[in-house]
C-alpha cells in the first residue's frame, strides 16, 4: 500500500511555518550581532527539519532549497563561512522562498513549481566563500503591476496579486499539551470501568428490590410498588447514560489518539539512510527494501523505537552482512539485501528487520555463552538453535572479535530487548539460518496510551494480559487433553500447544483445582510462533484501559509490565506474554531433567531429524525425544526438511503432513526416491486422522503413522525402538 502523502501536508505546513518563524528570528539575532553556538544551531536544526520532511512528503522545491539554507547555515555553525550583511540577506531571501512554497502547499496541494534558479546559484555560490556573494546577486521577484482605475473609478483587481491572507486550517500544539490530552482521554476511558460498576450494584439493588416487592404479598404497599417503579426507571435511565457516555468517551479519545499518530517511515527512512552511509563505510553493498512505512504508530513509540531499530539496523551491517567478495566466494550475489518491513496483525503491529548475510554462529554463541557463565557446559548441545539465539539479548555477550563503535562493547541488543519490553510493553524475537540471514521480529502494540486488557482470575486473584498476546480463548474438556513430555498439552490446529495453570507458573497457592476442572478454560498466548495455553479459573472481562507503571519496587522479575484499576479501585498486575513463554520454557526444562535418568536410552546415538512448520510441535517433539537419549535437528518445512535431509545423515525422519512448500506426502516420497533413505524408518505425525490420508502415508514409503489428537510419547518411542532396532 503507497503512503497517502496527502493527509500529512497540513500537518507539514503547520511545522514548516514554526521553523520558519525560528529561522527569520533567529537570523534577525544574526544580524544584530548577538548570535552565539546554540543560535546557529537551532538554525541549522530547523533548515533540516523543513528538508527532512519535505523529503519525505516528496516536496522537491522545498527540500532543495532547505537543503541548500542547511548547508551554508552548517558553514556558519563550523566556521568555515564568515557572516556577512549580504549573506544573512540571502538566507532571508531563501527562507522567503521555502515561505511562499509553503503557502502553496496549502493552496494546491503538493504540485509546486521548481526553485528558482537564481536562488539555489547563489546558495551555492555562498559555500564557496566567494565574497561577491550577495543578495543583490539575484534578480528580484517581478513586482506585481500597480492597479488600474476602471471606468467607475475603482481599483480594478489585479489578477497576478497574491491571494488576500487567510487564517491557516492548523495550529501549532506543543507536544507535551497534546501528551496531557491523550492522558486525560485516557483517564475517562478508564473511568467508564467504574460507572459500569455502579450501574452493576444499581441492578443489584433493583433485583432486591423486586424481590422485596415479590415477598410482600397480593396486596404490596403502594408506596413500595411507586419506590420500586421508580428505582426501575432510574436503572433504565442509568444505563443509557453509561452507554451514551461510553459511547462519547470513545470517540473523543479515537481522535486524540490519532492526532497523535505518526508513520513508521518516521523512522524508517532515516535508518535505511543511516544503514547505506554504513556499509559503504565498512566497505559493503547494500540494497534496503522497505514496506508498511504508511502504518502509524503512537508518536512516544514513534519517538522510543528510533534507536532500538537503527541499532538493530547496523548490528545486521555489522554482524550479519558478507563483503562482496565474500559473497560471491559463497555464490551469493555481491549486493546484499536488508528487509525491513511492517504489517498490523491483531490488535498490534509486526516489524521485521531481516538480512540474507551470513547468519548467526551457534558455536561462538555457546563458546561466548559458557565463557560468560550465562549457561552450563552440558546444556549446550540440548539447547535448540531458537534458544540459542536467544542468548544474543544477554548482557554482555558479543562475538565480535574487537571492540568497535558498532559493536563488542557488551552493551546493544540486551538494551534494545529492554527498551522493547520494559518502555513498549512489546517483544523481540531472533530466528536464524547459516548462510542465510538473520530475522528480527517486533511485536508492538499501537500506543502506550490505552491498551485491551483481558481480566482473568487464577488461583483465586485477578490478572490482566493485553489483548494483542491472547490468540484466542477456549473451552477444552479435560479428556481431550493429552501428555506431552510428561505435560499436558492440547491439538490446536494441527500443532501441539503446552498447557499450564497460570497459578502455578506464578508460583501460587490453590492452582490444582483449574487444571483439575472437568472443562478447562484456556487463554492462549502467543508471540511470533510460539504459544502456551494458560489454565485459568475464568474470564472476568476486556476492555480497553490505561496501563499505569509498576511501582519502582515491584519491577525487576519481569512477570508484570503494569498495572490497571478495576471499577471497585482494585489494582490488578496486567502480565508480559513473552515472560511467561519463557518461563514455561524454564518449566518444561526443569522437567525435562528429571525425567532423563529414568528413561532407558538407546542401543546407539541416534540421530532424528523432526521436520514441522509449527514451533511448538517442533520443540515438543523434540523436547520428549532428548528426554530418551535422541539427538534431534529440526526443520520448520517441508523444504527446510529436504535440504537438511541431503546434507546430512539420519536414522529416522519424524515429519508433519501439512506444511508450505513441501508437504509431509511429498518429502516422504522424495525421501524414499534417495538411496541415502531409501530404508530409512519415517514416521509421518499429524493432525489428520481420516483413513484415506493414513492410506496415502503407507503408499508414499511411512513406516508409521500417528495422530496428534491421539498421542502417546510411549507408543511415539515404542514406534522408534521397534524400527531402529
Amino acid at each position: 500500500m503507497a503512503l497517502d502523502l496527502q493527509k500529512f501536508l497540513s500537518r507539514f505546513v503547520g511545522e514548516a511555518r514554526d521553523h520558519l518563524t525560528r529561522l527569520e528570528t533567529g537570523l534577525a539575532t544574526l544580524e544584530r550581532g548577538a548570535a552565539d553556538g546554540e543560535t546557529l544551531n537551532a538554525l541549522f536544526r530547523s533548515a533540516h527539519t523543513i528538508k527532512g520532511s519535505a523529503r519525505m512528503l516528496k516536496l522537491t522545491a522545498i527540500s532543495e532549497i532547505a537543503h541548500q539554507l542547511e548547508d551554508v547555515l552548517g558553514a556558519l555553525r563550523d566556521g568555515q563561512q564568515t557572516y556577512s550583511p549580504a549573506l544573512s540577506s540571502l538566507l532571508l531571501r531563501g527562507v522567503d522562498a521555502i515561505s511562499a512554497l509553503v503557502e502553496q502547499v496549502e493552496q494546491v496541494g503538493s504540485a509546486l513549481p521548481p526553485p528558482d534558479p537564481a536562488l539555489s546559484a547563489a546558495l551555492r555560490q555562498a559555500l564557496t566563500h566567494d565574497p561577491a556573494c550577495s543578495a543583490t546577486s539575484i534578480p528580484p521577484s517581478p513586482a506585481a503591476p500597480p492597479a488600474e482605475a476602471n471606468q467607475s473609478g475603482e481599483l480594478a483587481a489585479n489578477p497576478s496579486a497574491p491571494p488576500a491572507q487567510r487564517l491557516p486550517d492548523t495550529v501549532r500544539v506543543r507536544l507535551d499539551k497534546l501528551d496531557d490530552l491523550v492522558k486525560w482521554m485516557g483517564e475517562v476511558i478508564s473511568n467508564q470501568v467504574k460507572l459500569q460498576q455502579r450501574l452493576l450494584e444499581a441492578r443489584t439493588l433493583e433485583r432486591g428490590a423486586q424481590a422485596l416487592l415479590a415477598a410482600s404479598g397480593a396486596q404490596p404497599p403502594a408506596t413500595l410498588v411507586e419506590q420500586v417503579q421508580r428505582l426501575r426507571r432510574f436503572c433504565v435511565a442509568l444505563r443509557d447514560d453509561v452507554q451514551e457516555q461510553e459511547r462519547l468517551a470513545s470517540g473523543l479519545n479515537d481522535r486524540a489518539l490519532v492526532m497523535r499518530l505518526l508513520p513508521l517511515n518516521m523512522v524508517f527512512e532515516p535508518a535505511v539512510r543511516s544503514v547505506r552511509e554504513l556499509a559503504h563505510s565498512l566497505g559493503k553493498e547494500v540494497r534496503c527494501e522497505v514496506s508498511g512505512g504508511e502504518i502509524e504508530l503512537d508518536r512516544q513509540m514513534i519517538d522510543r523505537l528510533s534507536d532500538a531499530l537503527t541499532h538493530l539496523l547496523r548490528n545486521a551491517v555489522d554482524h550479519g552482512l558478507e563483503t562482496p567478495d565474500q559473497r560471491r566466494a559463497q555464490g551469493k550475489p555481491p549486493i546484499s539485501r536488508i528487509r525491513l518491513s511492517a504489517r498490523q496483525e491483531g490488535a498490534g503491529i509486526i516489524i521485521e528487520i531481516a538480512d540474507d548475510g551470513r547468519g548467526l554462529d551457534r558455536e561462538k554463541i555457546l563458546a561466548k555463552a559458557v565463557q560468560k557463565q550465562l549457561i552450563d557446559p552440558a546444556l549446550g548441545s540440548s539447547l535448540s538453535d531458537d534458544q540459542v539465539a536467544e542468548l544474543i539479548f544477554q548482557p554482555g555477550l558479543s562475538t565480535s572479535a574487537i571492540i568497535t563503535d558498532l559493536s563488542g562493547r557488551g552493551v546493544g541488543l540486551d538494551a534494545v530487548k529492554r527498551t522493547l519490553t520494559d518502555d513498549l510493553r512489546g517483544a523481540v524475537s531472533v530466528s536464524s539460518t547459516p548462510g542465510q540471514g538473520v530475522t528480527f521480529t517486533l511485536h508492538l502494540a499501537q500506543s502506550l496510551a490505552l491498551s485491551r486488557v483481558l481480566l482473568l482470575q487464577a488461583a483465586g486473584q485477578t490478572f490482566g494480559l493485553t489483548a494483542h498476546y491472547v490468540v484466542e480463548l477456549l473451552q477444552v474438556p479435560l479428556a481431550e487433553t493429552i501428555s506431552v513430555a510428561e505435560r499436558p498439552a492440547l491439538v490446536l490446529r494441527n500443532e501441539f500447544v503446552p498447557l499450564i495453570a497460570l497459578g502455578e507458573l506464578l508460583g501460587l497457592p490453590g492452582s490444582g483445582a483449574a487444571q483439575s476442572a472437568a472443562i478447562q478454560q484456556v487463554a492462549v498466548i502467543g508471540v511470533g510462533q510460539a504459544k502456551l495455553g494458560l489454565i485459568i479459573e475464568r474470564f472476568l472481562d476486556e476492555r480497553e484501559r490505561v496501563i499505569k507503571p509498576l511501582p519502582e519496587l515491584l519491577r525487576g522479575n519481569g512477570l508484570a509490565g503494569g498495572l490497571v484499576v478495576t471499577g471497585a479501585n482494585e489494582l490488578v498486575s496486567v502480565l508480559q506474554a513473552p515472560a511467561l513463554l519463557e518461563a514455561a520454557r524454564r518449566t518444561r526444562q526443569a522437567a525435562n531433567l528429571n525425567v532423563r535418568p529414568q528413561a532407558p536410552a538407546p542401543h546407539r546415538d541416534y540421530h532424528l531429524l523432526v521436520v514441522d512448520d509449527s514451533l511448538n510441535t517442533r520443540e515438543i517433539e523434540k523436547e520428549v525425544l532428548e528426554a530418551y537419549g535422541y539427538r534431534v535437528t529440526l526443520a520448520e518445512d517441508g523444504l527446510d526438511g529436504w535440504q537438511k535431509a541431503l546434507g546430512g545423515q539420519f536414522d529416522a525422519v519424524l515429519t508433519d503432513v501439512e506444511m508450505p512448500g513441501l508437504d509431509g506426502f511429498s518429502l516422504t516420497a522424495r525421501l524414499r526416491e534417495n538411496a541415502k533413505y531409501r530404508t530409512t524408518p519415517i514416521i509421518i505425525i499429524t493432525s489428520r486422522e481420516k483413513e484415506e490420508d493414513k492410506r496415502r502415508g503407507i503408499q508414499v514409503g511411512a513406516d508409521a503413522y500417528i495422530v496428534k489428537g491421539a498421542f502417546d510419547q510411549s507408543s511415539l518411542i515404542g514406534a522408534l525402538r521397534n524400527l531402529l532396532g
